[in-house]
């Protein structure tokens, strides 16, 4: 029966144990080789904070408004661009694009909180 149960945990494989020597001379272990730099849960909750801003650009903006802070702050996969190239882009004043993205933003701020 002892046998039996060894020959059964004889494939399990604790994170702990030592696989080889790193480059160094310091032993290796599994954990070190598996282990990810950033945590689980701040993925997962930037992930989250990510949907939150993305569901409240589309329901609480205008669409100039969400053009507007698109370019400024470069959404969309596009470089950030500064206010005067933004007015440039979309046929508006400078002072204009600022106060879009000023009531954009105060906005936004509203809806996550």
């Amino acid at each position: 029966m002892y046998f039996r149960s060894q020959r059964k945990s004889a494939q399990d494989v604790s994170l702990s144990d030592y696989i080889e020597t790193g480059t160094d001379g310091a032993a290796l272990s599994l954990m070190d080789v598996v282990a990810e730099d950033c945590d689980l849960l701040e993925q997962v909750a930037r992930q989250e904070k990510v949907a939150q801003l993305r569901a409240a650009l589309e329901t609480c903006l205008t669409e100039q408004e969400r053009q507007v802070v698109a370019l400024r702050y470069g959404l969309e996969g596009n470089a950030p661009h500064r206010q005067r190239e933004v007015a440039a882009k979309t046929g508006i004043s400078r002072s204009y694009v600022s106060r879009i993205e000023k009531r954009a933003l105060e906005k936004l701020r509203a809806a996550l909180e």
